[in-house]
């Protein structure tokens, strides 16, 4: 795989690495530049869920990148034209949510790689200037190789679907959101991210990407089960969140103050 300019996520993938990425609700350039600086190698914005808008995914692209950190976007529910357009704005990956059938798969890749994997629309002007590529055609040549496309894993069917979701062409990553998977797999009665019906699908996850070449991934609530799942074999891990670590943070020195 020929590298592309400003393009370091897939070259970790592709040298070995696991990739723990840093993720962010709150729409402040200097929380994702901070993100970045202080150690993530990869920075995810969270449209799904979060407070993002499309003026501030934009300038968050450029201050992750600033920071010295690979940019990703969770787009929202079948957002297949945002996850084209976040490629567009500068983003290395770009993360599906509730990727459940080859089809869903299919439409995902058609959004966000070009001709022969997919249907892609050109446009990548922002793209280019914040990589420093000087032309279009070096970006064509190179950019199916080096975006990322990661889809979630999260429900029974996508689960029952893993294998066949790993063999479609131009899918990179199996990511799980393992509350999501929780609810699915016990029919809305129980939200565990850490239960062992989770750990099963993920290492049902695991097995299918290994198979087909590809990588797994998790989004974890801390470092530590960030850590014990890239024991497992798990590549691609989501630490918490931005709202959770200002609320630690808080909450210490809260207890401190009290404390005295």
């Amino acid at each position: 795989m020929a590298p592309l300019p400003g393009y370091k996520l897939a070259q970790r993938f592709a040298a070995g690495e696991t990739v723990f990425t840093g993720w962010c609700g709150l729409p402040a350039l200097i929380i994702l530049e901070t993100v970045a600086r202080e150690g993530f190698v990869a920075v995810t914005i969270d449209q799904q869920h979060a407070l993002w808008d499309t003026a501030a995914t934009v300038n968050g692209i450029a201050a992750i990148r600033q920071g010295g950190a690979s940019p990703i976007v969770r787009v929202p529910l079948n957002a297949f034209d945002t996850a084209s357009r976040v490629l567009d704005f500068g983003a290395e990956g770009v993360i599906a949510p509730m990727i459940n059938t080859v089809e869903d798969a299919k439409a995902f890749v058609s959004a966000t790689k070009y001709p022969p994997l997919g249907e892609r629309s050109w446009g990548p002007t922002r793209a280019m200037t914040l990589a420093g590529i000087p032309d279009g055609k070096t970006y064509l040549k190179d950019a199916n190789a080096n975006v990322v496309t990661i889809a979630m894993i999260e429900t029974q069917q996508a689960l029952d679907n893993v294998d066949a979701i790993a063999a479609v062409p131009g899918i990179d990553v199996l990511f799980v959101g393992p509350s999501d998977l929780s609810i699915a797999l016990t029919n809305g009665a129980e939200l565990d991210p850490h239960s062992a019906k989770v750990d099963a699908g993920c290492e049902k996850v695991i097995a299918a990407a290994k198979k087909a070449g590809k990588i797994p991934g998790l989004y974890c609530v801390n470092a530590e089960r960030a850590l014990q799942t890239a024991k497992r074999g798990m590549r691609f891990l989501a630490v918490g969140s931005d709202l959770g670590m200002l609320r630690a943070g808080v909450a210490a020195q809260i207890k401190t103050l009290k404390a005295g």
